[in-house]
C-alpha cells in the first residue's frame, strides 16, 4: 500500500492523508493543472515532497534507491518516449534498462496486439504516428512485468475505440496477474469503467481518496 501523510509540494499539492491499495486499479482525475501529474511524479520519485512522508508497504520511499525503485514502479509519461531504431528495439530497451532477459518476437508481437498495433517489428519508429508511438510506449511498459505501473494520461493520443481497447487490455493484464495500475485520465467514462477507486484532485486537494 502507498500511504501519504501530510505531504505538500510547493503550492501545487497538499495531501493530509491518502492510501492507495496495491493489486487495484486506481484512477486520478481532476481539472487541468489540479495536481494530478504532480501526484504521479511524487509516487515515481521524480520529485520529492517539501514536507510529509510517502511510504510503500510501510517503507519511506525516500530511503529506497531511486534506480531500484523506478524499476519496481515504472511510469509512462504523457508524451511517448521513443528511441532511434525500429519497433523491436524500442520494445526491448526497457528490459535492457531493467537488466532482464529479452523476450522473443512472439512475446513482442503479443504486446503489440494488446495495444491494437498491427505493425512489423522491423518498422522504423519514426514512421509511426504519435498515437502509434504512444501505443509502443505502453507495450514497452507492459513488457517490463513490474508489479506497479504509473500511467500519465496513457490514452491521450488515441481515438475513443482504441482508448477503450488499450485500457481494457492493461486492466485485464493487471487483474489477471494481481498487478497495480495508478493512472491519470480526463475521461470520466474510462475512470468509471476501469477503476476500483477514483481519486479526484481539485486545486491541489484530494477528494474521495
Amino acid at each position: 500500500m502507498f500511504t501519504f501523510e501530510n505531504v505538500k509540494y510547493k503550492d501545487i499539492l497538499a495531501i493530509d492523508d491518502l492510501k492507495i491499495e496495491l493489486g487495484k486499479i486506481t484512477c486520478i482525475t481532476g481539472p487541468s493543472g489540479s495536481g494530478k501529474s504532480t501526484l504521479l511524479r511524487l509516487i515515481n520519485k521524480l520529485i520529492s515532497p517539501d514536507s510529509g512522508i510517502i511510504t510503500l508497504n510501510g517503507e519511506d520511499i525516500a530511503d529506497i534507491n531511486s534506480v531500484d525503485y523506478r524499476r519496481r514502479v515504472p511510469m509512462l509519461s504523457q508524451s511517448p518516449v521513443t528511441f532511434p531504431g525500429d519497433i523491436r528495439e524500442n520494445l526491448l530497451i526497457g528490459r535492457k534498462f531493467q537488466a532482464k532477459d529479452e523476450p522473443g518476437d512472439d512475446q513482442l508481437k503479443k504486446a503489440l496486439k494488446a495495444v491494437s498495433l498491427d505493425e512489423s517489428l522491423d518498422k522504423d519508429i519514426e514512421n509511426l504516428s504519435g498515437g502509434e508511438q504512444q501505443r509502443v510506449s505502453i507495450a514497452r511498459l507492459m513488457l517490463l512485468d513490474s508489479d506497479i505501473y504509473l500511467l500519465d494520461e496513457p490514452s491521450s493520443a488515441l481515438d475513443d475505440l482504441t482508448e477503450d481497447f488499450v485500457i481494457k487490455s492493461m486492466v485485464d493484464m493487471a487483474n489477471d496477474q494481481n498487478k497495480t495500475i495508478i493512472y491519470v485520465t480526463h475521461s470520466k467514462s474510462m475512470a468509471d469503467k476501469y477503476s476500483d477507486k477514483v481519486i479526484k484532485i481539485v486545486d491541489g486537494r484530494v477528494y474521495n481518496g
